[in-house]
């Protein structure tokens, strides 16, 4: 049997606690062999593309947030973020919609690249001001991390990968997952949210001890 334990995320690339998970389950996965594949799940997929206005305005108007409470929770995120070593700027922030994003990230996962293309995506996102939403963007970042850039304009042109993020989504309502980061563990554990690396950390080793409990 592998040692290698699978894990399968479910995220969103405009989700501030999607990067910070990221972070903690890297760190509580630190020094044991896991795969990670990435699976697509939209939090607003009624998104324009290019959304004009601020993040502010985009939670009162999305989200139905009262104005004055955003801010504060903005800076709450950001600190936390920056305590696992990322520092958001949500001025920068250009909100769009992730839905070609997400392809991309299946393009880069036929391409053996999708961890870098992912970590790629959110750093863009949340720490650099870029835009992840227009096919253009999505190919300059595609070829920031190896991939070929025309051919990653030509899938995101022609909706090569489509179906795969609508599959993604439809496994994700079957498993009841109504919030992400989610993390399912060797198929069968589910961790919901950004938690603290060591609970990632102690549901790695169940799955190692039930493991060798199994080799003996």
């Amino acid at each position: 049997m592998s040692d290698v334990i699978k894990v399968d995320v479910w995220s969103d690339i405009a989700c501030p606690w999607c990067y910070i998970g990221k972070r903690k389950f890297e760190a509580g996965a630190e020094g044991i062999p896991v795969e990670v594949e990435y699976h697509s799940f939209e939090l607003s997929p009624d998104t324009p593309v290019d959304f004009e206005g601020s993040s502010i305005d985009f939670l009162v108007a999305h989200k139905g947030m009262p104005a004055e409470q955003v801010g504060p929770m903005l800076d709450q995120v950001k600190g936390i973020a920056a305590e696992v070593g990322l520092d958001y700027d949500f001025d920068a922030l250009q909100h769009t919609n992730t839905v070609k994003a997400h392809q991309l990230l299946h393009f880069a996962k036929a391409q053996g690249k999708q961890v870098e293309m992912k970590e790629r995506l959110l750093r863009a996102y949340f720490v650099e001001g870029r835009h992840v939403g227009r096919d253009e963007d999505l190919a300059d970042l595609a070829a920031e991390v190896g991939l070929d850039r025309e051919d990653a304009l030509r899938a995101l042109a022609t909706g090569e990968y489509a179906a795969a993020v609508r599959a993604d989504q439809e496994q994700a309502m079957r498993y009841g997952i109504r919030g992400v980061p989610f993390f399912v563990i060797d198929g069968k554990y589910g961790v919901s949210g950004a938690q603290a690396p060591e609970t990632f950390a102690a549901a790695l080793k169940q799955v190692q001890d039930e493991r060798a409990g199994v080799a003996s």
